[in-house]
């Protein structure tokens, strides 16, 4: 290996990360991302020359293709992430699709209504004014088209997130203006953002068996 440069110093750090095997720490990492993550922040995570990390990004990219999986490991909008290939885009479609006629269950209103109330808002926001962490439940709206991303919050470059026009379609508005008035009844984000989610009372129907559902 060639000697590292002063850009490339790695980060202090005795946690054992940096004696990991870096193509299989690499999968690790962009398996669990949402957004494409770059080479200059997978280095600092893996403590690794930005080099290194390049050169076996582009080799899990071809290993991937030669072997013909249904995903690959694309370099998009400056980062790094999986996506499905292509040609078996007809089966995730199906997937996502398959269902969409189910009822969404009452944890999923719920965040629904916070969302389209406090809109643009990220997920961390979401949860802070539910208790409850919202990562699968926004997911589950976003699949069925009825939230969708709206830029990123400037100061700590979190995804916001908003309702959609099928939103607005399914819900019979014309606008976001006809929601009833209950935002007043909805606690500040801010206001509970940095307590505990462990303190505060869960009623995510998730978490028992009496789940409630409504057609949406």
């Amino acid at each position: 290996m060639s000697a590292q440069t002063p850009q490339e110093e790695l980060p202090a750090g005795a946690d054992g990360v940096a004696e990991l095997e870096l193509a299989p720490a690499l999968e690790a990492v962009l398996m669990v991302v949402d957004e494409p993550v770059t080479e200059e922040h997978l280095a600092k995570v893996l403590q690794r020359p930005r080099r290194a990390v390049s050169e076996a990004l582009r080799e899990l990219s071809d290993d991937y293709a030669r072997q013909h999986r249904g995903f690959e490991l694309r370099f998009v909008a400056g980062g790094w992430r999986f996506s499905t290939r292509p040609e078996y885009s007809a089966a995730v479609e199906r997937f996502v699709l398959d269902g969409q006629q189910a009822r969404l269950t009452q944890a999923a209103l719920e965040t629904l209504a916070v969302v389209a109330y406090r809109q643009p808002v990220s997920r961390s926001r979401v949860s802070a004014v539910r208790g409850v962490n919202c990562d699968g439940v926004m997911r589950t709206l976003l699949q069925r088209g009825l939230l969708e991303e709206a830029g990123t919050e400037p100061e700590t470059g979190a995804i916001l997130y908003r309702t959609t026009h099928y939103f607005l379609e399914r819900m019979g508005l014309r606008g976001l203006d006809e929601l009833p008035e209950l935002a007043p009844f909805l606690p500040e984000a801010d206001a509970v953002e940095g307590e505990s989610q462990e303190g505060l009372p869960s009623f995510d129907p998730d978490d028992s068996g009496d789940e409630q559902t409504t057609e949406l």
